[in-house]
């Protein structure tokens, strides 16, 4: 994996994010797309290790388009310069939740994890609902001293806990949130690292019993059909 061919690409695309520029280089697209897959497939081995539910995932499947829907956003620019990759159980979707990569020069880049997608109100509430009932279970995971070496809980929230939870709930901040999740920024620099791979791997390690809290809680969910 060539990380220098990813980030000078983005960087490139940033800097001319239109369709004419685009299209004029297919050819460092393509090069670029190609290792980040070949990042997602090493990071997908040393997840595994870990994690078996995720081995059976092809990168390709796992990425997201860098074309950006402009309809209803003041930026219109055409495409996203990030490269972004979702591994689950369950592939790309947001439910199970599992491990986000996002690559992105100049400081962007990240490794997240947890329930970004709060537009399903129902998962929201089984994740409150298991949160209320396992406050001690969520106290334990967050104070662990290696998920507070990367992390802190992030997410959109309520300005006050919801109708039918207890306002004195030892997890009442946590019930307000109707997404949870978590985002460890990497520099280039650590992108460019021959030991990035290895750090991830370190990093999604601390994450994973944050994960499975929330797959617990969210084990009887279903994605919505259109």
């Amino acid at each position: 994996m060539n990380a220098e061919i990813m980030l000078s690409y983005l960087a490139d695309l940033s800097a001319n994010n239109e369709r004419e520029w685009y299209h004029a280089h297919k050819k460092e697209y393509q090069a670029a797309t190609e290792q980040f897959e070949c990042l997602v497939q090493e990071l997908i081995c040393a997840i595994g290790a870990l994690d078996a539910s995720v081995l059976h995932n092809v990168p390709k499947e796992l990425t997201f388009k860098l074309v950006r829907d402009t309809r209803f956003s003041r930026d219109k620019s055409p495409y996203n310069p990030s490269f972004r990759a979702h591994i689950s159980s369950m592939g790309k979707l947001p439910v199970p939740v599992g491990y986000f990569v996002m690559i992105k020069p100049n400081g962007g880049s990240f490794l997240g994890g947890g329930l970004f997608a709060d537009m399903f109100s129902n998962a929201t509430a089984m994740v409150r609902d298991y949160i209320a009932a396992h406050s001690d279970e969520w106290k334990d995971i967050l104070n662990d001293s290696e998920f507070k070496k990367y992390f802190t809980v992030k997410g959109t929230a309520l300005k006050n806990v919801p109708a039918g939870y207890d306002k004195d709930h030892p997890q009442a901040e946590y019930l307000k949130n109707k997404s949870w999740y978590l985002e460890y920024f990497v520099t280039d620099e650590e992108v460019l690292g021959a030991d990035f791979v290895q750090k991830s791997a370190a990093v999604f390690r601390a994450m994973k019993p944050f994960n499975d809290f929330l797959n617990c809680a969210l084990k009887d969910f279903k994605m919505p059909t259109r």
